[in-house]
This record gives structure tokens, C-alpha cells and sequence, in this order.
């Protein structure tokens, strides 16, 4: 049985809210949680799902009540409410198992939610991906081991964020050096790069191709958030890393009722 809970859910621009972002385009599936109003590529070509919408005042819970009545009824269950809904909602979006099944779906149409057989265990794997996933700038930092050459006068110090996934290495620049991520660090995807990737990827100095912007606008030094990019790559391995515990947990609880 399968029932369209998100097919219905406004959208809004409200803060002071939880929003889910799922890609509707014919690129890799993928969804994540925010607690800000998204973007429309925040993941992809997204459409954004509030917990709440409404004007900031008057908020309205986005699961209707019929929605949850068909919830509750089907795990005889009246203790299930909307807040648990929509954790378990995110967490059959991580399913592996789910997002195969339904690849062609994905593409083309709203997600539709099928009925997992226990309902307490899925809805928790969803509260703990998106405590992790709101919260992934307080999360304990994974033990990365940091290396760093000694510097003398005339050692010019080059920004690299390479990442050297077989042997668990990011070169960070010619003098820093991370070791020890796990080959699961490098599994949880955002679109078409892991998220440490992402991190990676997005700090990387690059010349604007405009001469104008690079001649007077183009200011940003590496060097000048290093500290602060070495202690959020080792939060988003974390991150990763507990993802990835979660995800691979799922497989196999995958019989709909």
C-alpha cells in the first residue's frame, strides 16, 4: 500500500521551520533537510517540503490529517503523530532499497511512501538522520589525524583539497595533511559528490572567468578559512559516517505490510 503524503504539502517561505528538499529532475535521487528556506538546487532541481506553512504566525502542520489517520490506522497505532510521520518519511528516502525500486518514479513524479512493516524503527533512523543533518556543524569531529609539515621562510604554502579515497587521505594544502577517513565517509552523497566532496570541492580557489570580478572582486584566500574548513571536514566525515551506519542498517527491513 502506498500513500502520497508529501504529493499534497505546500510549500513556504516560513523560518522557524524544518524543510525537506527532494530533487525532481531525471538526475540521482537525493534528499536533505534544512532549517532554512532552500534554494531551487539546494539538491538538484529541488522542491522544498515544510514541516509547517503559514505566515509566520498562524502555522499549519504540512501532514494532513488525513494523512496521519491513514498512518495510524494502518499500524493500529494512535500514538503515531505528524512530527513522527515526517521522520519516517525521510528516512524511507535514504532507503537504498526504495530509491532502486522506485529510480524511474523519482524522476518524474512526487515521492509516495509505502508502508514499512515496524513504523517505531524507521521513524527513528529519520530522527536520528536529521539530527545529524541539521545539526552537522555540532556533531563530535570524526578523529581525523592531522599532519603538518614545518614551514620556513621561503616554503610557499599552495591550496590543494585533493582527496585520495583508497588510502584515506585529504591533502589539504603542501603543508597539511588529513588521515584515516573511512571508506564510509566517502559513501553519503549530495547530488553527484560525496559530501566531503562537496566540502572540497566548494573551498577550492578559483579565477572568475569575467576579468572584471577577477581583477576587483575576486578576494577569496584559502588561507584565510583553513582552520575552519579542516574542523567542518572532519564534522561532515562524522556525518557521514553515522549516515552511511544508518543507511546500511536499513537493508533488509524493506518488507511493506
Amino acid at each position: 500500500l502506498i500513500v502520497d503524503i508529501l504529493g499534497g504539502i505546500k510549500e513556504s517561505g516560513s523560518t522557524n521551520n524544518i524543510f525537506l528538499a527532494v530533487n525532481m529532475s531525471n538526475k540521482k535521487f537525493g534528499c536533505l533537510v534544512s532549517k532554512y528556506p532552500t534554494d531551487l538546487h539546494y539538491v538538484g532541481d529541488n522542491k522544498c517540503f515544510p514541516f509547517y506553512y503559514g505566515d509566520g504566525i498562524d502555522r499549519i502542520e504540512n501532514i494532513t490529517d488525513w494523512a496521519c489517520q491513514q498512518v495510524q490506522k494502518n499500524y493500529k497505532d494512535k500514538n503515531i503523530n505528524k512530527e513522527n510521520i515526517y521522520h519516517y518519511v525521510y528516512a524511507v528516502l535514504h532507503n537504498p532499497t526504495y530509491r532502486t525500486t522506485y529510480e524511474q518514479n523519482l524522476t518524474r513524479e512526487f515521492p509516495r511512501i509505502p508502508f514499512y512493516g515496524d513504523f517505531w524503527k524507521w521513524a527513528e533512523w529519520g530522527k536520528q538522520l536529521m539530527d545529524i543533518h541539521l545539526n552537522y556543524e555540532e556533531v563530535e569531529p570524526y578523529p581525523l589525524e592531522r599532519e603538518d609539515m614545518r614551514v620556513t621562510e621561503i616554503h610557499k604554502v599552495t591550496p590543494r583539497l585533493i582527496a585520495h579515497k583508497e588510502s584515506g587521505v585529504i591533502e589539504v594544502d603542501t603543508v597539511t595533511t588529513l588521515r584515516g577517513v573511512p571508506a564510509d565517509g566517502w559513501e553519503y552523497q549530495l547530488g553527484t559528490y560525496s559530501a566531503l566532496g562537496w566540502i572540497l570541492e566548494r573551498y577550492k580557489e578559483k579565477k572568475p572567468k569575467d576579468p572584471t570580478i577577477a581583477e576587483k572582486f575576486n578576494t577569496y584566500k584559502f588561507a584565510d578559512y583553513k582552520e575552519k574548513v579542516i574542523d567542518l571536514l572532519m564534522r561532515v566525515c562524522r556525518v557521514s559516517v553515522e549516515t552511511m551506519r544508518i543507511v546500511k542498517e536499513m537493508e533488509g527491513e524493506n518488507a511493506e505490510k
